[in-house]
């Protein structure tokens, strides 16, 4: 009697026979515990060094941690893939809080000693360093929160596409574990690794199905994203439904799902995001700027209480970090959707924007506006002595006589100031020479790849109908590539026809395979359009088409859909952002320069009268002047121990540029999500109006208020 199979021969000879029909990668044969492993160390660098930190520094003393901390870090950590314990996470960040507070107090502690008196220790760095040791303790001990943030907000990015693919995988081939595989292959990290996470969780025996792993690991968006959770549970059900019909239309509800998910999120993101960022700037750009006003007068009252020091570290160090920290908390709250792709690192042009060479260029063209700046501070050195130059000259030494008697530098006896004028229109052209050399060099790095950019974002607005007509070529029975050729011919104009015909070339002038015409490292089509949208699109088609016409014509109809319905949340999304980004744009571009101009202005003013006051005080002839109690007026402000407005300048002109940059970030993050070559490129554009409106305001204003003044108190003194 012959012996009869058992369940194990029965499954192997059905799984082969399969495999070869349906020509796809067994998932047995993936080894994604390695794999997982070598992914992980590759894409997430930053992530390993807080390990290392955390592995040598965070293992110093073992601290105990609260059972409801722990279970909270320990959910952080497990999201952010991190291998770290609770307790090395919160020694890491109190031995940073001692090393920093340690490091501050010996330092001030030399100061004092060297200089052997206590009332040299250096209150203000102390203050400051001791400042830096609470922040340290506080964000390296929400920094397991945060990086579980960014991963959450990088991988719901992508569940669009994950659910794409499943869908489309499921659509012919009802297997969630080959589904997933196919969906883990195809997609970007940080989504990618969590797939392969699930795969690695039943390989070393966490749990026995993929069921139960990829369960678990829903459970980590339960507070997240609901809608995520629910697509999956939709495409679970979708195995047991037992008509073909009915199976499908389970499957594309549960990629709508996710959609309307991302629709509703980024709606409650517009409306509330809008009341933050106007406090921000408010707090962070308005005041400041207002306050900037009133520090020559303050400054002149109080003497030395308030120096360029304090003054240069409340605004370019402690306002700038403010607004930075506030506004990234603000966009932390954005949910993913739309943002860079790595793909656009295979643009024949990604190497010059990632080239230094426009830097170099840019410092060599820009630092002669830096030293025309310095030339006050370069005229007190030894130099202008050897080339037979003075120190400082008067208006009437430079014929300009009706700016009255003062200096055109305007040094006190005690090497105080600079307060003239001349000063103060030679330091505009410092934060103007800083601004114009990233503006170069941004320009210089972007500029091709951006209108390469503007093509690849044309191509996805006129892919929709180009996939409608490419599936519909398909269905009817003609070979993928033999249709690409077709609809290049037949979409002749658009930008859809480039993208059509160099896949055509590709295919009959270089003899390449479809996915290869399209998706080659040097030659693919895919380099000159780096867009995910048609990345995903491609690798669909490519895998449907191994399984027949019919299944490929049906999986781009229903990406023509998807694309559809992406374009229009993205428009809508865009219309309800729009307020926002034109009033951040308008305050960063032309209001906190105009009144940072003004300011400059004001200071030049309060500088001339003070010190117009002061030198005749000094003479002895304040009679002229027609006012009465000048000695008293001086006993109040006493123009030695104001700030020079040359410095005030330069702070405000370094505090625009940061603000600039910070504001920059937060507008494209808010409307584009995370993308770095539309940062930099609005970056440099930005730079170049706000500094230019600034550099224009500063000087008319200075002039005519000067004028004004030295008009005002010589008819005084006539």
């Amino acid at each position: 009697m012959p012996r009869k199979p058992t369940v194990d021969e029965i499954l192997k000879k059905h799984t082969a026979r399969i495999e070869t029909q349906i020509k796809t990668k067994k998932v047995d044969n993936l080894n994604y515990s390695k794999e997982y492993t070598k992914f992980k160390g590759e894409m997430a660098p930053d992530l390993s060094k807080y390990e290392k930190w955390c592995h040598t520094l965070g293992s110093f003393i073992r601290l105990k941690v609260s059972e409801k901390d722990e279970e909270k870090i320990k959910k952080h950590l497990e999201i952010a893939h991190l291998d770290v314990l609770p307790w090395q996470a919160l020694t890491l960040s109190v031995m940073a809080f001692i090393a920093v507070f340690l490091a501050a107090l010996i330092i001030s502690v030399s100061v004092a000693l060297i200089n052997e008196s206590i009332a040299a220790f250096p209150i203000l760095f102390f203050f400051l360093m001791v400042l830096v040791s609470v922040f340290l303790f506080y964000f390296i001990n929400k920094y397991p929160e945060r990086l579980a943030k960014k991963w959450r907000l990088k991988a719901s990015s992508q569940m669009v596409p994950a659910i794409l693919y499943i869908v489309v995988y499921m659509r012919h081939t009802p297997n969630l574990e080959k589904a997933i595989a196919f969906a883990s292959e195809h997609l970007q990290p940080p989504l990618a690794l969590d797939f392969k996470k699930v795969f690695y969780n039943v390989e070393v025996a966490k749990f026995s199905t993929i069921k139960e792993s990829l369960d678990n690991y829903l459970e980590t968006w339960r507070d997240y994203s609901t809608e995520f959770i629910e697509a999956f549970h939709l495409i679970e059900g979708s195995l047991f439904e037992p008509e073909n019909s009915r199976r499908i239309a389970v499957l594309e509800k549960s990629l709508q799902v996710v959609l309307d998910g991302v629709y509703d999120k980024m709606l409650r993101f517009t409306h509330n995001v809008r009341s933050p960022l106007t406090n921000v700037y408010m707090l962070g750009v308005v005041l400041p700027t207002l306050a900037l006003a009133l520090l020559p007068l303050a400054s002149a009252m109080v003497g030395d209480f308030l120096t360029v020091v304090h003054v240069f570290v409340l605004f370019n160090l402690i306002v700038p970090f403010l607004v930075f920290y506030l506004t990234d908390k603000v966009l932390m709250l954005r949910p993913g959707g739309y943002g860079e792709t790595t793909l656009l690192e295979r643009n024949p042009l990604y190497e010059k924007y990632k080239s230094r060479k426009p830097y170099r260029k840019a410092f060599f063209i820009c630092i002669p506006f830096i030293l025309i700046g310095l030339l006050p501070l370069i005229f007190q050195t030894p130099l202008p002595g050897m080339l037979g130059l003075q120190q400082d000259y008067s208006f009437a030494e430079l014929g300009l006589n009706f700016l009255g008697d003062g200096m055109l530098f305007g040094f006190g006896i005690n090497g105080t100031g600079p307060f003239g004028i001349g000063a103060l229109i030679l330091s505009l052209f410092i934060p103007l020479g800083l601004a114009l050399f990233f503006s170069m060099a941004h320009k210089a790095r972007t500029e091709e790849l951006i209108v390469e950019r503007k093509k690849t974002k044309q191509l996805e607005a006129e892919f929709n109908n180009s996939l409608f007509q490419l599936g519909n070529r398909i269905g009817n029975g003609v070979p993928p590539e033999l249709a690409f050729g077709k609809v290049a011919e037949s979409s002749r104009g658009l930008m859809t026809s480039d993208f059509f015909q160099r896949v055509n070339y590709n295919l009959r002038q270089m003899g390449m395979g479809l996915e290869k015409a399209i998706f080659d490292p040097r030659r693919g089509a895919l380099n000159y359009y780096p867009s995910d949208l048609i990345a995903t699109s491609m690798k669909v088609l490519i895998e449907s088409s191994k399984k027949g016409l019919k299944i490929a014509a049906m999986s781009l109809m229903n990406i023509s859909q998807y694309v559809k319905n992406i374009q229009k949340i993205t428009l809508r999304l865009k219309d309800m952002l729009a307020e926002i980004a034109s009033d951040m744009k308008s305050n960063m571009t032309f209001l906190a320069p105009l009144l940072s101009g003004i300011v400059v202005g004001l200071a030049t003013m309060i500088a001339a009268i003070l010190t117009t006051l002061e030198n005749a005080a000094i003479g002895g002839d304040t009679s002229g002047l027609g006012i009465s109690n000048v000695e008293g007026i001086l006993d109040i402000f006493s123009a030695s121990t104001m700030i020079p407005p040359y410095y005030l300048q330069i702070i405000i002109g370094i505090y625009l540029i940061q603000i600039i940059f910070i504001l920059t970030s937060s507008l494209v993050t808010i409307d584009s999500g995370e993308d770095k070559l539309e940062k930099t490129n609005k970056t440099g554009k930005n730079l170049k109006k706000g500094i230019l409106l600034y550099f224009i305001t500063a000087l008319i204003t200075t002039l005519v208020l000067f004028a004004l003044t030295a008009i005002v108190l010589g008819n005084l003194g006539g």
